[in-house]
């Protein structure tokens, strides 16, 4: 009997490459995604946002917005609702998803997950996803405007990982 996974008449399981062909754990997966990207610093994020009319999209979870705050005209969207309100041929979509030349500039807390998201994006058709390096730290850090933390909120479960890096 074959293993759970392995396709009719095939020896891999779905969903994998061949030994020595791609990089294998999270850190391979974020690398060869990263690679499909036009990623944008915080600097030339705010640039597109302003002179070309780029989406940020914030993917944070509320408890990080409340504890950091968030970013002056970014549309909120947390990542498990992402592809259904960009998706412009979608039921569910935001007023802001009118085609697949939307500009979407994803958000997340270190410029991790934003990657992968904007992945799932060019995956629906929306060519010019990208995601902002160092994510909304980033951002913060370099000076760019940032709307005041919630007084008194709570520290999130998870901490930053260190020793990754944001590039």
């Amino acid at each position: 009997m074959p293993e759970p996974g392995t396709p009719p008449g095939g020896t891999e399981p779905r969903g994998t490459e061949p030994r020595g062909t791609e990089p294998r754990g999270i850190d391979g997966l974020i690398e060869r995604e990263r690679a499909r990207l036009d990623r944008l610093t915080p600097q030339q994020a705010a640039e597109a946002v302003r002179t070309h009319g780029a989406l940020l999209v914030d993917i944070r979870y509320a408890a990080l917005r409340d504890r950091d705050g968030t970013i002056p005209g970014a549309v909120i969207v947390e990542r498990n609702e992402l592809e259904w309100r960009l998706d412009p041929r979608g039921d569910h979509r935001l007023p802001e998803a009118t085609g697949d030349d939307l500009w979407a500039v994803v958000v997340c807390n270190e410029g991790y997950a934003s990657s992968l998201a904007a992945r799932s994006l060019h995956a629906l058709g929306l060519h010019r996803a990208t995601d902002l390096v160092g994510g909304f730290q980033a951002w913060a850090a370099a000076g760019l405007p940032v709307t005041a933390p919630v007084p008194g909120a709570p520290v999130p479960l998870s901490a930053p990982i260190s020793g990754w890096s944001a590039s």
